[in-house]
C-alpha cells in the first residue's frame, strides 16, 4: 500500500479535510513577487542587455542579442531534421486542432431595434501575441501546437514564441512544432525575463499584445505583474487531474492518476470512486507504475503529497466532490458517463468514458490542453480562438434615434452631474426640433 492520502466522504470532517488538501500551496509568496518585480523593471530599463544576462545566469549560456533570435528558418531546419513520424504525428495533431478551433470562432452581428438604432459587434483578432513554451524539466512541442494553432485560426498577423534552453540546447521537436503551427519567429529565452521582453519590448523582442502559455513560478508571478501593459490567458498552477471511476482496469486508472502527477512534484491526482476495493486494485496499480517509471520519483512527491484516493458513497457526493475540486482534468472513467455529466459544473476539460485518457487530449484530441488549474474552472475556460479575439461595440443612429431615447440619457446625465454628457445629446435634440 502506498502512502497516499486517503479519504471517505462518511468522516465528520471530510469537506475539512478535502479543502485541506486542496489548499496546498501553488501561488507565488512575497520574495518571488519582488524577484520578478526587480527582473521587469531592469529588463524594461536595459532591454536586451537585461533579458541576456538573466539568460545567462539562470540558463547558463552565453546569451547575446543575436543568438538568442529563433529564425523561420532555423524552425523550417528544425522541421526537416526531425523523423518521418514526429511529422506526421505533428500535422494529424495541427490538423485536429485547427478543426475544433474553427468551430470557435464568432462573427460580426448587428440589429436595428425599435427606436432606430443599429446595434452590433464587431470581431476582430490581435496584432502580435507571445507564446510561453516551458522548457527545462521537460520539453512541450504539444504546448506550442495548443497556443498557436488557435492563434492562426483567430487570424492574429504576427505569433512569436519564447522558449528557455538550458546549456543553450535547443528542442528540435518544439522548433519543429513551431514551423508547422504558424510561429514567425522565436527567442531562446525564458522565465520572468521572458514575459518582460513580451510585454515591454526590447531591442530585439518586439512587445505583444497579449503573452499565452503555462510556466513555471516565476512566470506566472511575472505574468501576473505585466498584465495590463499586455494581455495574458491565465496564472497556470501546477497540473491536476481528478478520474471518477466505477470500475475498468485498475492499471489504466493508475496509470492515469500518474498522467499529472509525472508532470511535477507540485502537481496534483486525485482519484474517487464507490468502490473501496477497487481503490485497494488502483493503489496496488500505482506502485507497480512507479517501479517502472522514468519520472517515477517526481510522481511519487506529487501522489503522496498533494494527491487522494477518495471513497465516496453515492454519485451525487462524487459529483459535488469534483465541483469542489474544479479540477483541470477530469476523466469520468464510467460505464455511463453520461448519468454524472449533467452534475459537473466546473472542470476545465471533461473526458468521457473508459477510452479516453488525458494523454489523448493533451496531444490530438483536438480541444485546448492549456487549461484553467488551481480551482479557477469556477470561473474561467480552456484557451480557445476567442482569447485570440476581441470585441468593439457598434452603434449606428438616425435623427430620429437620438429623438427616440437621447431625452432618457441627457436626464440620466444630469442626474450624475455630467452637464457637457448631457449637452451632448441636447444640442442635437435641439437641431432636430
Amino acid at each position: 500500500m502506498s502512502k497516499i492520502t486517503r479519504l471517505d466522504s462518511r468522516d465528520p470532517d471530510f469537506i475539512a479535510q478535502l479543502d485541506a488538501l486542496l489548499s496546498r500551496e501553488t501561488d507565488t509568496g512575497a520574495d518571488v513577487q519582488s524577484l520578478v518585480a526587480d527582473i521587469l523593471a531592469d529588463v524594461k530599463s536595459r532591454g536586451d542587455a537585461a533579458v541576456c544576462d538573466y539568460t545567462s545566469k539562470f540558463d547558463g549560456w552565453a546569451c547575446t542579442a543575436e543568438n538568442m533570435v529563433i529564425t523561420h528558418t532555423r524552425m523550417e531546419q528544425a522541421w526537416r531534421s526531425v523523423s518521418e513520424e514526429d511529422r506526421k504525428a505533428l500535422e494529424l495533431a495541427v490538423a485536429r486542432i485547427r478543426a475544433y478551433h474553427e468551430k470557435q470562432k464568432q462573427e460580426d452581428w448587428q440589429y436595428t431595434d425599435e427606436a432606430g438604432l443599429t446595434l452590433g459587434q464587431r470581431i476582430t483578432p490581435l496584432d502580435r501575441v507571445g507564446l510561453y513554451v516551458p522548457g527545462g524539466k521537460a520539453a512541450y512541442p504539444s504546448s506550442v501546437l495548443m497556443n498557436a494553432v488557435p492563434a492562426r485560426v483567430a487570424g492574429v498577423e504576427e505569433i512569436v514564441m519564447v522558449v528557455p534552453t538550458p546549456g543553450g540546447e535547443m528542442n528540435e521537436l518544439v522548433l519543429a512544432a513551431a514551423y508547422i503551427s504558424g510561429v514567425q519567429k522565436g527567442f531562446a529565452i525564458g522565465g520572468a525575463q521572458a514575459v518582460a521582453a513580451l510585454a515591454y519590448g526590447t531591442e530585439t523582442v518586439p512587445a505583444v499584445d497579449k503573452i499565452v502559455g503555462p510556466g513555471n513560478k516565476f512566470v506566472a508571478a511575472a505574468k501576473r505583474q505585466v498584465f495590463g501593459t499586455c494581455g495574458i490567458d491565465m496564472i497556470a498552477g501546477p497540473s491536476e487531474i481528478v478520474v471518477v471511476a466505477d470500475g475498468g482496469h485498475p492499471e489504466w486508472l493508475a496509470a492515469d492518476f500518474l498522467s499529472q502527477a509525472e508532470h511535477d512534484e507540485a502537481a496534483q491526482s486525485i482519484f474517487i470512486t464507490t468502490d473501496a476495493a477497487l481503490i485497494d486494485a488502483v493503489d496496488a496499480a500505482i506502485e507497480q507504475h512507479l517501479a517502472t517509471l522514468p519520472r517515477a520519483a517526481i510522481a511519487r512527491a506529487s501522489a503522496e503529497t498533494h494527491g487522494a484516493l477518495i471513497l465516496v458513497h453515492d454519485w451525487a457526493t462524487a459529483a459535488d466532490a469534483v465541483n469542489r475540486i474544479a479540477p483541470e482534468h477530469l476523466e469520468l472513467a464510467l460505464e455511463d458517463p453520461d448519468m454524472l455529466l449533467p452534475a459537473i459544473k466546473h472542470a476545465g476539460a471533461i473526458f468521457l468514458g473508459h477510452f479516453v485518457p488525458e494523454a489523448l487530449g493533451d496531444y490530438i484530441a483536438g480541444p485546448n490542453h492549456v487549461l484553467p488549474t488551481n480551482r479557477t474552472a469556477r470561473f474561467s475556460s480552456p484557451l480557445g480562438v476567442y482569447d485570440f479575439q476581441k470585441k468593439s461595440s457598434i452603434i449606428r443612429s438616425t435623427p430620429a434615434g437620438v429623438a427616440a431615447i437621447g431625452p432618457a440619457a441627457a436626464h440620466l446625465a444630469h442626474r450624475e452631474g455630467l452637464q457637457a454628457h448631457a449637452m451632448t445629446l441636447e444640442l442635437r435634440l435641439k437641431d432636430k426640433a
